[in-house]
C-alpha cells in the first residue's frame, strides 16, 4: 500500500510539473516579441475564421495596363490573405490580359457615377459598396502598397463588440528598392535575395520620408457594410479630390454610431512618386488648373452640409507592441479599455506598456479639420466655357445633346441626365438659366455653361407653356443652338422633359445633312402630323451645314419681334405661315434656304398626347412595345404635375434625397 502511494504522488507531482511548464511556455509565448517580423514575406493559408475583407478602389482613364504603380499596389494588396478581394470601380472596363493577372478575386465594376472628366464621386462608391457582402470594407488610394501588418490590424478590429471606422494614412517614399518575385508571394532586393517583413518595416521607420498629408492617400476600413459611415446623406463629393475624409471623420464621430480610431502607427502603407501631381490627369485635359474646381467643390460641399464646421475630434490611436494590440487616448496617452470582449491587460503587459508607448514613433495621421474662422473657399467656377466644353463632351461626329434649363426644373433636369448616362450617351451639355443652376450643376458633375443674356426673376413654380416666364426661357434655346451650330458641332436639342427609351441619334443622322428632324405635337391620329405650327421646339435634330445654321437664323430672328415663345417661330418660319412651304403630310421645305423639315414618327417619338400613353398603366411597358425612342413629358401645364406623372409612371432616375442615379 505505501509503495502504491508513493507511486501516486510522484504521478501527482510529475503532471503538476508538466501542467506547470505548459503554463509557463504559453505565457512566454504571450510575452514574446512577434516572431513574424523575422520571415520572409509571405503567408500561409488564413484560418477559416478570418473576416472576409474587400478593398474598393478606382482608376482613372483606360490604360490600366500602363499603371505600373497601381500594378504593383493590386499584387502587394492580394498577396495579404486569400480571404481579400478587390472591387475597381471603373468607367471603362480594362482588358482582359489586364484582369487575367490577378484570376476571380479582382472583380471589376462600372455601375457608379463619374463627372464628365472621369472622376468618381464618392456617394456613389459609397452606396455601391454596401451591396457587397463582406466583412470588412476597405477604401483607398489605387496605388499605395500595403504590408501585412494591416490584416492583423483588421483582424484586431474585427473582435470588436461594437462598429467601428479605422483610418490610416500612408508615407511616401521617392524609391522603393524591391519587386516582386514571379510567384508573386515575396519581395526581393535587385540581387534576387527575399526580402523579410522587419526589414520592410525599419526602411518606413527609421528613414525620414515625407508625412502624408494629403487626403487621397488615406485608408479608411470599417465593418458591417450595411451601416453608414455616418449620419445623414452624404454629399456628392468627389473622390481624391480632398475634404471629403476629414469630413466623414467628423460626422462620424459627432454621429457616434461607430468607434472611430487612427491605425496609422499600426497599418505599413507608402505610395511612391510624385503625390501632388498623381490624381491631376485626365484622358482629355491635363493642366492642373482645370482639375481645381473639383478641390473647390469638394471644399463647398463639406461648408455647406455636416458637422466639418463644428469642433475638431482627436482620435484614439491603434497601436502595436509585443504582438498586443491597444487603444490608445492621443490626449493623454492612457489605455482605453474598449478592448475586445473576453481579452484582459496581466501585469506584466501593463508594466511595459508605457515603455512601449514612449518608444512608438507614430506616423501620425493628419486631419485639417475646417474651422469656423477658416476663408469662405473662392467662388465656384468652371474653367471651361461652351467653346471649350464642346470638343470634351462631342462624340466622333462632332454631334452634342443638348439641353436648357433653370433652377425649377434641376431635379427633372438631373433626372434626364442620369437617364442619358444609364444609356451611355455621354455627349450631352447643359446651359444654365441662372447662377444656382449652374453651381448646383457644377457640383453634380454635369458640363454646364451659362448663358449671360438668360432672362432673370425666372418663376420656380410658374413657368410652363404659354406663360411670359415660358417665352422669354423658350427663346434662348434656339440662340444657343445657333451658336454651336456655327462652332461646327451638330445639335439635338431636347428638353429636360423627354424621356429616352433609346439612343436616337443613329437614326436622325441618317435623314441626310440638309434636314431638320423635328418631333410633331400633333395628337389627332386622323389628320397630318405637319399640321400649322405643330412643330415641337422641345426636340429636335440639327446638323452643322449652311442651310441648317441659315434657317435657324431665321428663327431666332423672327423670335425676337415676337410677342410668343419660339415654337411658334419655328413653323412660321421653315413650313410658312399657315404651313405655306408643307410638304405632303409629314415635311416642309424652306424656300429661300432649301433647309427640309421631317417630322418625326409619332410611334416613335410620341408627343404628351399622342395615343393617351400617359394614361396607360405600363407606359414604359407600352412605349417599348411600340419601339419607341423617347417620350414627350408635355400636353400637361405645370411644373408640379410634370413631376408626379414622371415619378409615378416610373420614369425617374435621380434621387433628390441622396444626390445621385438610381
Amino acid at each position: 500500500m505505501k509503495l502504491k502511494g508513493l507511486r501516486a504522488g510522484l504521478l501527482s507531482v510529475w503532471l503538476s510539473g508538466f501542467l506547470l511548464i505548459a503554463l509557463s511556455f504559453y505565457g512566454t509565448q504571450l510575452l514574446s516579441p512577434s516572431s513574424s517580423l523575422n520571415v520572409p514575406f509571405r503567408y500561409s493559408s488564413d484560418s477559416i475564421t478570418a473576416p472576409r475583407i474587400t478593398i474598393f478602389t478606382t482608376l482613372y482613364g483606360s490604360s490600366f495596363e500602363e499603371n505600373t504603380q497601381a500594378l504593383l499596389a493590386i499584387r502587394s494588396w492580394l498577396a495579404l490573405s486569400s480571404q481579400i478581394t478587390i472591387v475597381l470601380f471603373t468607367q471603362h472596363n480594362p482588358s482582359s490580359s489586364f484582369t487575367d493577372k490577378f484570376g476571380s478575386r479582382l472583380l471589376i465594376d462600372s455601375t457608379i457615377d463619374f463627372t464628365f472628366l472621369g472622376t468618381p464621386f464618392l456617394h456613389s462608391m459609397l452606396a455601391r459598396i454596401e451591396a457587397y457582402k463582406s466583412d470588412i470594407a476597405v477604401l483607398m488610394d489605387p496605388e499605395t502598397v500595403l504590408l501585412p501588418d494591416l490584416i492583423s490590424a483588421l483582424n484586431h478590429a474585427h473582435e470588436l463588440d461594437r462598429d467601428w471606422l479605422l483610418v490610416s494614412s500612408s508615407v511616401y517614399i521617392p524609391r522603393f528598392p524591391f519587386h516582386w518575385d514571379e510567384s508573386g508571394h515575396f519581395w526581393r532586393q535587385d540581387s534576387g535575395k527575399r526580402v523579410r517583413f522587419g526589414e520592410l518595416q525599419k526602411m518606413m521607420s527609421l528613414r525620414s520620408w515625407q508625412s502624408n498629408s494629403s487626403e487621397c492617400k488615406m485608408i479608411m476600413a470599417w465593418n458591417n457594410l450595411e451601416l453608414p459611415l455616418h449620419c445623414g446623406v452624404l454629399p456628392p463629393f468627389l473622390y481624391q479630390r480632398g475634404t471629403y475624409n476629414q469630413w466623414i471623420v467628423n460626422e462620424a464621430m459627432s454621429c457616434k454610431r461607430r468607434f472611430v480610431f487612427d491605425a496609422t502607427s499600426t497599418i505599413s502603407s507608402f505610395f511612391l512618386g510624385n503625390a501632388e501631381n498623381m490624381y491631376n490627369r485626365s484622358d482629355n485635359v491635363s493642366e492642373l488648373k482645370t482639375r481645381n474646381w473639383e478641390y473647390i467643390g469638394n471644399s463647398h460641399l463639406g461648408q455647406l452640409y455636416g458637422s466639418l464646421l463644428s469642433k475638431s475630434y482627436t482620435l484614439p490611436k491603434l497601436l502595436k507592441c509585443n504582438k498586443r494590440y491597444m487603444f490608445v487616448s492621443a490626449s493623454d496617452r492612457s489605455i482605453d479599455l474598449s478592448i475586445p470582449k473576453g481579452k484582459s491587460l496581466g501585469f506584466r503587459t501593463r508594466e511595459k506598456i508605457s515603455a512601449c508607448i514612449s518608444r512608438t514613433k507614430s506616423r501620425s495621421l493628419k486631419l485639417v479639420l475646417v474651422q469656423k474662422d477658416k476663408a469662405v473657399p473662392p467662388p465656384l467656377k468652371f474653367p471651361f466655357d461652351v467653346e471649350s466644353l464642346l470638343p470634351l463632351v462631342a462624340d466622333k461626329n462632332r454631334t452634342i445633346v443638348l439641353s436648357i434649363a433653370g433652377y425649377s426644373y434641376k431635379d427633372m433636369l438631373m433626372s434626364w441626365a442620369c437617364r442619358l448616362r444609364r444609356l451611355e450617351v455621354p455627349n450631352f451639355l447643359v446651359c444654365a438659366l441662372d447662377d444656382e443652376t449652374y453651381r448646383f450643376l457644377i457640383l453634380q458633375g454635369l458640363p454646364v455653361f451659362i448663358d449671360p443674356y438668360a432672362p432673370k426673376n425666372i418663376s420656380f413654380n410658374d413657368c410652363h407653356f404659354g406663360s411670359k416666364c415660358f417665352q422669354r426661357v423658350t427663346k434662348v434655346k434656339s440662340r444657343t443652338v445657333l451658336k454651336i451650330l456655327k462652332l461646327g458641332y451638330n445639335v439635338l436639342l431636347s428638353d429636360v422633359d423627354v424621356y429616352w427609351f433609346r439612343n436616337p441619334l443613329p437614326l436622325l443622322h441618317s435623314f441626310g445633312p440638309s434636314v431638320l428632324a423635328a418631333q410633331s405635337d400633333e395628337y389627332n391620329l386622323t389628320v397630318p402630323i405637319n399640321r400649322p405650327r405643330r412643330l415641337n421646339s422641345g426636340f429636335y435634330f440639327a446638323q452643322s451645314n449652311g442651310p441648317t445654321i441659315a434657317a435657324i437664323e431665321k428663327v431666332v430672328k423672327h423670335a425676337a419681334t415676337s410677342g410668343l415663345s419660339e415654337q411658334p417661330s419655328f413653323y412660321d418660319t421653315l413650313c410658312g405661315e399657315g404651313g405655306a412651304y408643307r410638304l405632303g403630310d409629314d415635311k416642309c421645305v424652306e424656300p429661300e434656304t432649301n433647309l427640309t423639315v421631317q417630322f418625326l414618327d409619332r410611334e416613335l417619338f410620341p408627343n404628351g398626347a399622342y395615343g393617351d400613353l400617359w394614361l396607360k398603366n405600363d407606359v414604359r411597358a407600352e412605349c417599348e412595345k411600340k419601339h419607341c425612342f423617347v417620350l414627350h413629358n408635355n400636353w400637361i401645364s405645370g411644373r408640379l404635375k410634370k413631376l408626379e406623372r414622371q415619378m409615378m409612371k416610373g420614369l425617374w432616375q435621380y434621387d433628390a434625397s441622396m444626390r445621385m442615379c438610381v
